[in-house]
């Protein structure tokens, strides 16, 4: 082949015809005469661009496979070599393919190999090193491993080498792991050693003594980290979670003992990846934050550190509780005025000691947003509310007197620390009403904490909030309604918003469904803000499902309903962002009862995917035969939806409806796996309520699983 005409043949292909991330292929012939062009500037570019549309996010497509030819003959050239095996190992590493069939595009790299593997002996070690990664990624073996193995034997640069013993391993994990036996020696460079590490756990080898004292003495390890592997950018949080996924006690314990070491070490930069290693320990391990804390206190040694502990220590919640002293000289400091590192100790204050926070919080209130946001925002955990104090609530109401000083979250935050106070709250009554012109969230809080009060403070709330909404303000006609049952003002204000868009339908529908048959004259208007078959973008899907719900609450027919609701589940098919608009589709179908048995196999259907699964389940149980359904199908569908996280909670529901009667010894152990086993279950979310909402899941399973037999 002639290297000097790498793009021979380009214009030949029907670029047009082929397709990427970003639709039509026709501007990669462009982009590969730039990429390989004189110009820098323009090749830069192009590398990007080519980043964006054949690998976008990890994805490939059929312009990929296309491309990869190409590819491969500007890298042999010599044109941004090292550059381009990284966009190549990258196509053949993604297992992420829109459009052609499993295992094309990886296929198509690994037979550019002969082009490929000469880099590996090229002068450049950068060249040596991207080749090294990209041929590996081919997964071929036969023709690649004879070449590495010579590389391995030959090179010398030790960054070079690292990434051969980490391709090596990548290709043939045992004999990888006898290569990296010998490179643990201490005499080996330390990124040949980190590089023996990862390939020793990778191949499944026992963490030994050996691999220990390497880990240990490798720290602080991040700089020798590869660019080439993003999954592991930070090497001891890495070993860490190597260990933890293997899910035996002596590899756990081995994990935390290195976190523990990390914590305690005299060099701030070994702390701080102790920090982070302790941080993805926590997140995973149920045992970890008891085993941790301690350790954790004693590398909270200044400032700074306590700022990185803080964030941690303030998502164990009530487990930091006993170490929360180190929160507190930073967390009271400087009320009077803005402080970033006081307001996060105190954010973490929040979360750990509610009751030694409030106070500082009540000081510094409107100065310390991050601890009002744990508070009362979104990083509050969903089951956490901050006890009532007559001081904070003197320092809110200081505050809402003074409207135009408030801005961004704060007021929502402010409400919502008065509805969680309820009744207790109350004298804060004229302050909110007063504010309503202003902040129309105040309804709902005017609302619930004049439920429960007496009738001169509820009667007053009930004047504000219908003055509010005769202006036609829907937040107020709803708080007048809930307050004192008065339905006509909302009536006309939910006419009015049931025209306005998509946008805002979702609320005014849920809010015409509350009002029940007494929301009958709105019934036009539901049916007319329906979007048909037209509309299948997420918006569209959720309106169509709360307006069918509404429907449902205020005529009670099910047969317009079913139509709606099944046209949710066709358009949601064509949405590959749909799967939570499935699930609203299918919560929406349980309230139907016996009435939604026509939309049993439109349920069905969902039951294989773990995010759809919980809410499908539920929903067969309500409105399916109960003769005719297979619980304990429904059992394995609830299970793997926990067991991926997909919804845990919802699958936690759908475990409780169906209960343990019906399950098989494999559900039984699975459940024991789940309530009792040291892997969280819950691992996405707000990341302030992971480790809450896990421990809150780990007792509903509990309370599931059958006692034992004696």
């Amino acid at each position: 082949m002639d290297l000097a005409h790498p793009l021979d043949g380009l214009d030949d292909h029907p670029w047009p015809a082929s397709s990427h991330a970003y639709g039509s292929a026709e501007d990669v012939p462009g982009l590969l005469r730039a990429l390989c062009g004189p110009d820098q500037d323009a090749a830069d570019e192009a590398l990007s661009e080519l980043y964006g549309s054949v690998l976008h996010q990890g994805t490939v497509y059929a312009a990929s496979a296309e491309a990869a030819p190409f590819l491969a003959r500007i890298a042999a050239a010599g044109h941004r070599t090292a550059d381009v095996m990284v966009l190549l190992g990258g196509l053949a590493e993604s297992e992420d393919e829109h459009g052609v069939p499993p295992g094309t595009v990886r296929a198509t790299v690994a037979a550019q190999l002969p082009l490929l593997l000469p880099s590996l002996a090229a002068a450049e070690p950068d060249v040596r090193r991207t080749a090294a990664w990209a041929v590996s990624h081919t997964r071929t073996a036969g023709i690649a491993l004879p070449a590495l193995r010579t590389r391995w034997a030959e090179e010398s640069v030790p960054a070079v080498r690292a990434e051969v013993l980490s391709a090596l391993a990548r290709l043939d994990p045992q004999a990888g792991t006898a290569v990296a036996a010998t490179a643990l020696e201490p005499s080996q460079p330390a990124e040949v050693r980190m590089a023996a590490l990862f390939a020793r756990l990778d191949a499944g080898a026992p963490w030994t003594r050996a691999m220990h004292t390497a880990m240990l003495s490798l720290l602080p390890a991040d700089a020798l980290r590869s660019d080439l592997d993003h999954e592991r950018g930070e090497p001891l949080v890495a070993v860490v979670k190597a260990l933890l996924s293997r899910g035996h006690g002596p590899e756990r314990e081995a994990a935390f003992a290195l976190v523990e070491a990390a914590l305690r070490n005299d060099q701030a930069d070994v702390r701080t990846e102790g920090l982070r290693a302790a941080d993805c320990a926590c997140m995973l391990s149920r045992s970890a934050p008891p085993r941790l804390i301690r350790s954790l206190r004693e590398a909270a040694v200044d400032e700074d550190s306590v700022i990185r502990v803080a964030s941690l220590l303030g998502r164990l919640g009530s487990v930091a509780t006993p170490v929360a002293d180190v929160l507190v000289p930073l967390a009271r400091r400087n009320s009077d005025r803005v402080d970033d590192h006081a307001d996060r100790a105190l954010a973490a204050l929040v979360l750990v000691a509610p009751v030694k926070a409030v106070p500082f919080l009540a000081a510094g209130l409107g100065r310390r947003p991050w601890a009002l946001d744990a508070a009362a925002g979104i990083r509050r955990p969903a089951d956490f509310v901050l006890p009532y104090d007559n001081g904070l609530l003197d320092a809110v109401r200081d505050r809402l007197s003074q409207p135009e000083s408030l801005s961004g979250n704060e007021p929502w935050q402010l409400m919502t620390l008065l509805r969680d106070w309820g009744a207790d709250a109350a004298p804060v009554l004229p302050e909110l009403c007063a504010a309503l012109p202003r902040f129309p969230e105040a309804a709902r809080t005017i609302a619930t904490i004049a439920a429960d009060c007496a009738p001169g403070e509820r009667g007053r709330a009930v004047t504000s909030l219908r003055a509010a909404a005769e202006q036609g303000a829907l937040p107020a006609a709803q708080a007048l309604y809930d307050l004192g049952g008065e339905p006509a003002l909302l009536l006309g204000c939910l006419e009015e918003a049931l025209r306005g868009g998509v946008r805002g339908l979702r609320d005014a529908a849920a809010a015409a469904g509350v009002l029940g048959h007494q929301g009958a004259p709105l019934v036009p208007a539901l049916r007319a803000a329906l979007s048909g078959s037209s509309g299948d973008t997420t918006p569209a899907l959720d309106a169509d499902t709360a307006l069918a719900e509404a429907l449902w609450r205020v005529t009670g027919k099910a047969d317009e309903v079913i139509a709606v609701l099944d046209s949710v589940f066709t358009r949601a098919e064509h949405n590959t962002w749909s799967r939570w608009s499935v699930v609203r589709a299918a919560r929406a179908a349980a309230l139907l009862g016996p009435a939604g048995h026509p939309l049993v196999p439109r349920l069905t259907a969902v039951l294989d995917h773990p995010a759809q699964a919980p809410a499908a389940v539920l929903a067969l149980l309500a409105v399916a035969e109960p003769a005719s359904l297979d619980r304990a199908a429904l059992t394995e569908a609830a299970l793997r939806s926990a067991e991926s996280d997909a919804d845990a909670v919802g699958a936690c529901d759908a475990l409780e409806a169906l209960g343990a009667t019906d399950m098989t010894g494999e559900h039984l152990r699975r459940l024991a796996a789940l309530a009792d086993g040291d892997a969280r279950v819950t691992r996405s979310g707000v990341e302030t309520g992971i480790i809450r909402e896990d421990e809150a899941l780990r007792n509903r399973l509990r309370a599931l699983a059958p006692p034992p037999e004696h």
